[in-house]
């Protein structure tokens, strides 16, 4: 018919892909399993290093698993050693009472939870690869539904930022013979500077926070423009942020714990 407009429409029949079933020939299965041997390789070395319970202080370096040291038996215990009213069926560390909180700030995280998602759970593994399961009922329901206390544990995280510069700072001041402290720079300061730098980029720019520095006002102050845009270019890199802090945090322990077992010999810069 003159002037009118004829439009063809294609019977599509739509089937649930297998899974792992996918039309797609690129590696996509590389991505998640770099994330599932990365992150369960750091599980593994991090439960283990919690409950070694020693040599996780050497000097005036303290692993950034056990800081803050709330109680123990190091130079760096806030409150002396192991409480009385600790559970007695459960073995002494000082890590078990901090490692808990910085953990749920990264388990909670918009980035971690895209990659645990695809790498452990496999939903999906990858985009359009087929997935285990039929029914996908998302963060609204328990446990997942938990994950919305993400922002509330960057307040933590941001608390405990604060604490590791300030063992940056303890790690300047070396005990010399006569026991005095002086001011010096070691291999190990320089590891838990870095440790610091990272976790700084990641934990600045979590979403959560760029949401709580613009994202509740209609207009915005000169400062409040300019933090947002801080934190909108740190969140850009967010996925590397995260990435290197978690290989930042695990270095310095295992740095720390290498000088304190006498493995190596802390390199003294200054």
């Amino acid at each position: 018919m003159e002037g009118s407009q004829i439009m063809a429409f294609a019977q599509v029949s739509w089937e649930r892909r297998r899974f792992g079933q996918t039309l797609r020939r690129d590696r996509w299965w590389v991505s998640p399993l770099l994330v599932f041997l990365g992150l369960s390789a750091f599980v593994v070395y991090t439960t283990w290093a919690a409950f070694q319970g020693k040599n996780y202080y050497y000097g005036p370096y303290l692993s950034p698993f056990y800081s803050p040291e709330l109680f123990g038996d190091s130079p760096h215990a806030w409150f002396g050693p192991k409480p009385a009213w600790w559970f007695s069926w459960l073995p002494w560390s000082p890590a078990l009472l901090i490692l808990p909180f910085p953990g749920l700030f990264r388990l909670t995280c918009y980035y971690y939870r895209g990659a645990y998602y695809k790498a452990f759970w496999a939903d999906p593994p990858s985009c359009t690869v087929g997935e285990p399961r039929k029914l996908y009922l998302g963060e609204r329901h328990f446990p997942l539904i938990l994950h919305n206390v993400h922002r509330y544990f960057l307040y933590v995280a941001l608390l405990f930022l604060i604490l590791l510069a300030h063992d940056v700072w303890k790690a300047l001041w070396f005990a010399d013979a006569s026991g005095r402290e002086r001011f010096g720079i070691g291999l190990g300061t320089v590891i838990l500077a870095a440790n610091v730098f990272f976790l700084g980029c990641y934990a600045l720019g979590c979403h959560s926070l760029r949401h709580l520095v613009g994202g509740r006002f209609d207009m915005l102050s000169a400062f409040r423009a300019k933090s947002y845009d801080c934190v909108s270019c740190l969140n850009s890199k967010h996925q590397r942020w995260a990435w290197f802090s978690l290989f930042s945090v695990g270095i310095s322990d295992i740095y720390i714990r290498l000088c304190a077992s006498g493995v190596i010999t802390d390199w003294r810069i200054l």
